[in-house]
């Protein structure tokens, strides 16, 4: 059984990259896509993901917002913070941020290592 993945983004260019990327691993599914925070949060509490990678900067609420909202609701469930400002982990620190990974959208080659320690498969 493959392992479920939730991906939020509000760039659909890069939601579909990562549905590809995903579509080509046997060991993972995208369960569900969000185009915001909230709607990340709504999703993941009815797909329940084993993993879920937000964007940082999305509309109604943003990606760290919508972390601290999940790992409060589901504090087990790995999250991959997927943003263009990767230095935000070593200004505030990756334990202030309620994420357990941060990747850079300009070293997208490495996500699929990251999730594959954060969530391996079965």
């Amino acid at each position: 059984m493959a392992r479920s993945i939730l991906v939020a983004d509000d760039n659909a260019t890069v939601r579909k990259m990562l549905c590809k990327l995903f579509d080509a691993e046997n060991d993972y599914d995208i369960c569900a896509e969000a185009t915001n925070g909230q709607e990340a949060i709504d999703l993941a509490l009815g797909h329940r993901p084993d993993l879920i990678i937000l964007d940082l900067s999305m509309p109604l609420m943003n990606g760290l917002d919508a972390a601290r909202e999940l790992k409060r609701l589901m504090p087990r469930v790995p999250i991959i913070l997927f943003t263009q400002h990767s230095e935000i982990g070593s200004r505030l620190g990756i334990t202030n941020l309620n994420v357990d990974r941060i990747v850079s959208k300009s070293e997208s080659a490495s996500l699929l290592g990251h999730v594959r320690s954060l969530a391996p498969a079965w």
